[in-house]
């Protein structure tokens, strides 16, 4: 064998395999301390790009489920107004109903003094019941599209009312009458729906979500004069009450709602709504009587459209739990550390640091041998 002092080549190599278990024992290190596979770019360039858009994702639909919390409380706010404006409107049917009879004599003073102050109360109640500062049943709180008034017929003919576009897309809506078996079909983008016409009845074309109520009045004639042509849906845009219920920026991603009017000049259907002195004489308690019904009407469909906007909600929070689930699964396997496998590598690189330590040693003795040939 040769017998070199100046390069210990076995030296040399020990020196390399330790200086590599020692860089592999260092990372194991810092993944086991950490828990995570991917501490910085150099580990892994591709996974850190993919599981750092996943964090965004996960950090985002995490807020859109607090925004489907807080719509909820603000839903809920609403209908606990709705709610005593309903006891206050059955009061209110009570009054009229003495009132009416003969036998309250010159006691309807008193009764229509109550009235007029549950008259008072529902405004207040209107305009009082706010969240956020945000008022929510004053007829403010409106989202969403709207009717393009000056290229629609719809907002205009007669016969029908309540009017709700709220949650549909912007566009143009060609609706056809036909007089053979009096029925409207809307067409928009490709896809058509048809309904048949009737009166007192709510006319929902739910592929578009767009409906509309017609009156007691109302013929297939003059629903089918009035609503058929070309119908435009406008985005309200920034007025819009629209809630973020996901973690793109898209419109499926966004909930539109809209809160009816509470105020007593508002609550009705067909009738005049409530006011002061309603019940102030005997034949005006009994007329009075019908409108008070259309009132307590136009509540429950009031009402309904928050229990419907809760339903939705529940739903997308339930999506979202299963969204935030699997990318938290996804970032976890790209990102994550596997504990038991990182535990078997570094305890596999600790023994070869040890093991190289002593080779190391070992290799610096074996050029000493070069010292028994100057004996």
């Amino acid at each position: 064998m040769g017998f070199r002092i100046q390069n210990n080549i076995a030296a040399m190599n020990a020196q390399r395999n330790l200086a590599i278990s020692d860089a592999g024992m260092s990372k194991s290190l810092e993944r086991l301390s950490s828990g995570y596979r991917i501490n910085s770019a150099k580990d892994d360039a591709a996974g850190l790009a993919i599981s750092q858009a996943f964090r965004a994702d996960i950090a985002s639909v995490k807020v859109a489920q607090r925004n489907i919390s807080e719509a909820n409380s603000l839903l809920q706010t609403a209908e606990g107004a709705m709610s005593s404006v309903g006891d206050i409107l059955t009061r209110m049917k009570e009054l009229a109903t003495q009132a009416s009879s003969a036998n309250v004599g010159a006691d309807i003073a008193k009764l229509s003094t109550e009235y007029n102050t549950l008259v008072l109360e529902i405004d207040r109640i209107a305009y009082s019941t706010k969240y956020a500062g945000t008022a929510l049943v004053n007829g403010s709180f409106t989202g969403g599209s709207t009717v393009d008034a000056a290229n629609s017929t719809i907002d205009t003919a007669g016969n029908i009312y309540d009017i709700n576009v709220a949650n549909a897309a912007s566009a143009a809506y060609v609706v056809t009458y036909s007089a053979t078996d009096g029925t409207l079909t809307m067409t928009s983008g490709g896809v058509s729906q048809t309904k048949t016409i009737a009166a007192s009845t709510t006319m929902n074309f739910d592929k578009f979500n767009i409906s509309f109520k017609t009156t007691a009045a109302a013929t297939t004639a003059n629903i089918g004069a009035g609503v058929a042509g070309t119908q435009t849906i406008l985005d309200n845009g920034t007025t819009s009450k629209k809630f973020q219920v996901g973690y793109e920026e898209d419109s499926n991603s966004q909930l539109n709602i809209s809160l009816g009017d509470l105020n007593t000049a508002a609550l009705k259907d067909t009738g005049s709504g409530v006011a002061a002195n309603d019940i102030s004489t005997t034949a005006g308690a009994l007329a009075k009587m019908s409108d008070i019904d259309d009132a307590i009407d136009k509540l429950a469909s009031v009402r309904g459209d928050v229990g419907a906007y809760q339903n939705r909600l529940g739903y997308a929070a339930g999506n979202l739990a299963s969204t935030l689930e699997n990318f938290s699964a996804s970032e976890s396997v790209i990102r994550d550390v596997d504990m038991a496998a990182e535990m078997t590598t570094f305890t596999k690189n600790q023994i070869l640091v040890q093991a190289g330590t002593s080779m190391l040693a070992q290799a610096n003795m074996a050029s000493q041998g070069v010292l028994s040939l100057f004996k």
